[in-house]
């Protein structure tokens, strides 16, 4: 860090400028409408483009107001795709995947259907650099514009904001185990500039900072930073600690994803997206996991203790027909209710 302020000293630097100004104007905010996919949501009153109710839609809105259950609505999930070579941290001296651009996976994600895409630029931990989020933003920006691009990190310095912001990303991720109590510094200078960020927390401690610290996008992991070890529940158990369904907390899980399965748990509970690399870096079943997360729409979180775990739903709200299992039929004992 002491290296990259030398080189960035000079007030007349882009990344210096880029984290001198306060944001000027309302700049387009990609991140957050990107995990709740408002875009791809003909409901959704944050959609420029929703469609006009009918009053007959109007009048079951207001009887659903009148017994409490306004927000009893269905959920899309969001598909995140983080994009790396390795990871020291979590699986040591192992490489899953080998490409010469990041750029490249990231445009292949996003035609699948990729609703955020996290770019690694810390070399030794995960085999990226910042020329590769640079390349990623633009070859994402020619392909789907909604997309969001998030800056991937190790941030312990401020400048690492400003490098995110001069490179166009649309966000950075924070890891509250790492900043600590320094955690609330970099939210508010990230607001100041115009950077959206993602809490990466762990423990239930570290999700009461980043509430307190009035984060708006917050990803539980599974992973345990200071430890390196993997929990495999963490998320679910600590899904409680958020608002209901399209509550104003934006909230993502990952960490050790492997299936499908796990994936739909998570988004069952509550969580807005699910965030999976290793499973899907270098592997075929990529379009799978896409797939799985955004054709299909779910029951409210408040619903998700209601034993429905296993009946799901396409995107118009009807019960899907395919395999499933442990649900019997009395066509094919492999198929949905």
């Amino acid at each position: 860090m002491k290296r990259l302020n030398a080189q960035h000293a000079s007030l007349s630097d882009p990344i210096r400028m880029a984290m001198g100004y306060a944001q000027d104007g309302i700049e387009r905010k990609r991140l957050a409408a990107a995990l709740r996919r408002v875009y791809d949501d003909p409901a959704n009153t944050a959609n420029p483009n929703a469609k006009q109710k009918s009053d007959e839609e109007i009048e079951r809105e207001e009887k659903l107001l009148e017994n409490g259950m306004a927000d009893a609505t269905m959920r899309r999930g969001s598909f995140i795709v983080d994009i790396k070579r390795k990871s020291n941290l979590s699986y040591p001296s192992e490489v899953f995947a080998r490409y010469d651009d990041a750029s490249l996976v990231a445009e292949a994600m996003v035609r699948l259907g990729t609703d955020v895409v996290f770019i690694n630029v810390d070399y030794t931990s995960y085999g990226g650099d910042i020329s590769e989020l640079k390349s990623s933003i633009k070859a994402v920006r020619e392909v789907n514009d909604n997309v969001a691009v998030v800056m991937k990190d190790i941030v312990v310095d401020e400048i690492q904001l400003g490098i995110a912001k001069e490179a166009g990303a649309d966000g950075i991720i924070l890891i509250a185990s790492v900043l600590g109590p320094a955690l609330e510094n970099f939210l508010n200078t990230a607001t100041v500039i115009g950077l959206e960020t993602i809490v990466e927390c762990h423990t239930y401690n570290e999700v009461q900072a980043a509430l307190d610290g009035l984060a708006q996008n917050i990803m539980v992991s599974n992973r345990d930073r200071i430890t390196g070890e993997l929990v495999p529940d963490q998320a679910i158990k600590l899904a409680g600690m958020f608002p209901g369904s399209g509550g104003p907390i934006v909230t993502i899980a990952g960490g050790g994803i492997s299936t499908t399965d796990e994936m739909k748990k998570l988004l069952a509970v509550g969580y807005d997206g699910v965030v999976v690399g290793k499973t899907v870096m270098g592997s075929a079943r990529a379009p799978e996991f896409i797939r799985a997360v955004r054709d299909r729409t779910m029951l409210p979180a408040e619903f998700s203790q209601w034993g429905l775990d296993d009946v799901e739903f396409d995107m118009d709200g009807n019960v899907m027909q395919g395999p499933k299992k442990d649900v019997p039929s009395s066509d094919d004992d492999d198929a949905f209710l």
